[in-house]
């Protein structure tokens, strides 16, 4: 059977190489955005049960989802990608910055609590960029 498409790009995307950095990635977002709500006295420190969970969910969500689209167009998991740090940092940013554009959106419609004031945006991009940034620098230290 032939493949799609969309199979041949995803598979020129995704390098199964890069698997520990998407994990890692995923624990860098949501801990970030954990450190914000904690901050902003949305959820406690440690988690107290499951609406701490859910309030930490409903902030991360829609930057998750952002992720899960922007990170294999932009390449954030393409061959060479876990190769080193050199090649994995940019990557990591320049694949943050259009998916924190589509969390914000999300959060910017009725469907989801929060809004977007000016200042969580540039948190969100400033933040998400740094900590993504180190995270794949220390990664590629172990490479």
């Amino acid at each position: 059977m032939a493949s799609s498409g969309t199979d041949s790009f995803l598979a020129n995307r995704v390098d199964r190489a890069a698997l520990p950095l998407a994990v890692g990635d995923l624990l860098v977002i949501v801990a970030f955005i954990y450190v914000g709500t904690i901050q902003h006295g949305t959820v406690s420190f440690p988690p107290t049960g499951a609406s701490d969970a859910l309030a930490l969910l409903t902030v991360a969500a829609p930057f998750l989802v952002g992720w899960v689209v922007a990170a294999p167009l932009i390449g954030a998991y393409s061959a060479g990608a876990a190769e080193s740090a050199k090649a994995s940092v940019p990557l990591a940013i320049r694949s943050w910055i259009p998916a924190a554009a589509v969390g914000l959106v999300i959060r910017a419609t009725p469907v989801v609590e929060g809004g977007v004031a000016i200042t969580f945006a540039i948190v969100m991009f400033v933040v998400g960029s740094v900590s993504l940034g180190v995270w794949r620098y220390v990664a590629g230290q172990f490479v």
